[in-house]
């Protein structure tokens, strides 16, 4: 007799195993978004230095230097913002994915379906991650056609 009380704890703990097996995924996801988050706001760095320099440049910059210098941070200010609208997307990825895990979560303890809002969630969350995926490529097209390498 002293069984029954364990087997029915595993049994109880059954449906919150499966929510924790399908909320695996969504934290993968999770650590991916992070990674390129990092990736991002490295470019943003390297382009917010580089506009410093050119800025500290322009003071002392001969008449036609500082229009080249002013056409470069005009490239950098878009390049900014193009990153800048990518982090931000890449960041509502993450937000709306921690809520699809919660939302999972919730659904062990509420009575009705939540498989709707989760999918639309899920659906916002890749929509804007493929958004700001876009953005960033924009920036890096940026970033490529206004630098070019001079080979001697």
């Amino acid at each position: 007799m002293d069984l029954l009380p364990t087997l029915s704890a595993v049994n109880d703990i059954g449906p919150i195993a499966h929510l924790i097996q399908l909320a695996v995924a969504p934290v993968f996801l999770l650590t991916g978004i992070g990674s390129i988050l990092s990736v991002m706001t490295n470019r943003l760095s390297r382009v917010i230095d580089r506009a410093r320099v050119l800025e500290g440049q322009l003071d002392d910059a001969a008449a036609v230097q500082a229009v080249t210098i002013r056409a470069e941070l005009k490239s950098l200010d878009q390049r900014a913002r193009h990153v800048g609208r990518a982090i931000t997307l890449c960041t509502t990825t993450a937000l709306l994915i921690c809520t699809v895990i919660a939302v999972l979560f919730t659904s062990a303890f509420l009575p009705f379906d939540l498989t709707l809002p989760v999918a639309l969630l899920f659906i916002a969350a890749m929509v804007a991650f493929f958004t700001g995926l876009v953005m960033f490529l924009r920036e890096i097209y940026l970033g490529t056609s206004s630098r070019r390498i001079r080979i001697e």
